[in-house]
């Protein structure tokens, strides 16, 4: 089982992914060639995905370490 420490910084780290992965794709309108967007996208489509991994790891930890906290 994963601390609440642990558990917080899962939650934070996928924030900061999808936070820095949507922002970089706002950033990337400077009239690049296609294959540079294509790469581009993928990428920012594998790190959000694996972000929403890391949230959904880190919330149920969260949750199973509260729960453990009661008892």
């Amino acid at each position: 089982m994963m601390t609440r420490r642990v558990a917080g910084f899962l939650l934070a780290l996928a924030a900061f992914m999808v936070f820095e992965w949507i922002n970089l794709g706002y950033n990337l309108a400077d009239g690049h060639p296609t294959s540079f967007y294509v790469v581009h996208g993928i990428l920012i489509g594998v790190n959000l995905v694996l972000a929403l991994l890391v949230g959904g790891l880190g919330w149920r930890a969260w949750r199973a370490a509260r729960r453990a906290d009661r008892i």
